[in-house]
């Protein structure tokens, strides 16, 4: 694919004149040029480009980050993947055969994996232990150009049905005192995690509007005048500027005036925002629970 430098603010989070400061002192990417003089990137740059912000957001000067060699790049990215591997047998097992028969785009035994995790350990856990690690593998084996983007879509959008059919079989209680909006930004569209978060409400007895991944701030007033919203979920996967960051939560506020909104997601960027005092963050999934749990005993 070609990205431009707006397309890599959006995608990193790294404004456009930082990447410029970042190629310009330190060499850090080394961008194509179109015809009309417009710089343009590929692939291999945007992927080098998510590795420095990593190896920054661990410490590393960005002095350091941008002089590194790819294979040093790919030690410290192979040594965040063996982060991933869990110390339950049974779930890492999970884990490699998932890889393993996404490689292969084999959709049987990618479905018996996951039904038969779901079986034995709920859905719940599954989540928790097997499909959250295996998303964070697969991130980390694309920046290593070890898993393709179609095979990632391949295996995720097989974890999707499957979350998808747990949730169909759950009641949507109507009658809650809590209710909950749940949706993603317009620049976004990974909601494997909202989803989840979808299903645990229901699970919970929670009524839950589900608007899903891409939505226009714009078209959130129409939620609201047709339901009573106690609770706006949404989740920052990718980062963004901070400055437009602050201005999309402000019109959040000014939306959900008397609706209690909760971030969730990319600890990394949230940590950096300043929130307004009516948002909530979500920094685990154990916070979420809690909150879920206190607020069904109010139902």
């Amino acid at each position: 694919m070609v990205f431009s430098i707006s397309d890599l603010e959006q995608l990193s989070g790294i404004s456009t004149h930082t990447i410029r400061i970042w190629e310009r002192r330190y060499h850090a990417l080394e961008p194509e040029r179109s015809a009309g003089n417009t710089r343009f990137y590929n692939d291999s740059q945007l992927r080098r480009l998510l590795n420095i912000v990593s190896l920054v957001n661990a410490g590393v000067k960005i002095s350091k980050a941008c002089s590194l060699e790819e294979t040093e790049i790919d030690i410290f990215l192979k040594n965040e993947m063996d982060k991933t591997v869990s110390k339950n047998l049974h779930f890492e097992n999970y884990i490699n055969q998932l890889v393993k028969y996404g490689f292969e785009y084999n959709e049987v035994q990618i479905n018996k994996l996951l039904t038969d995790s779901i079986h034995n350990y709920g859905m719940t856990e599954t989540y928790k232990n097997v499909i959250y690690p295996l998303l964070i593998r697969l991130g980390l084996m694309w920046r290593r150009d070890v898993f393709c983007p179609s095979q990632e879509h391949f295996l995720t959008s097989l974890i999707r049905q499957k979350l998808f059919a747990v949730i169909d079989s759950l009641p949507n209680n109507s009658n809650a005192k809590q209710s909950w909006l749940l949706f993603l930004p317009e620049d976004e569209d990974h909601d494997i995690g909202l989803l989840f978060a979808n299903y645990l409400l229901r699970l919970n007895g929670h009524q839950v509007i589900y608007l899903g991944p891409k939505v226009p701030i714009t078209s959130l007033d129409h939620a609201l005048l047709k339901n009573p919203i106690s609770n706006a979920l949404l989740f920052f996967i990718k980062s963004r500027s901070f400055p437009e960051t602050k201005k999309y939560l402000n019109d959040l506020s000014a939306i959900f005036k008397t609706t209690k909104i909760h971030l969730a997601g990319n600890v990394k960027f949230i940590e950096q925002l300043e929130l307004n005092q009516n948002i909530n963050w979500f920094k685990t999934l154990n916070e979420f629970e809690q909150t879920i749990n206190t607020t069904k005993n109010a139902n």
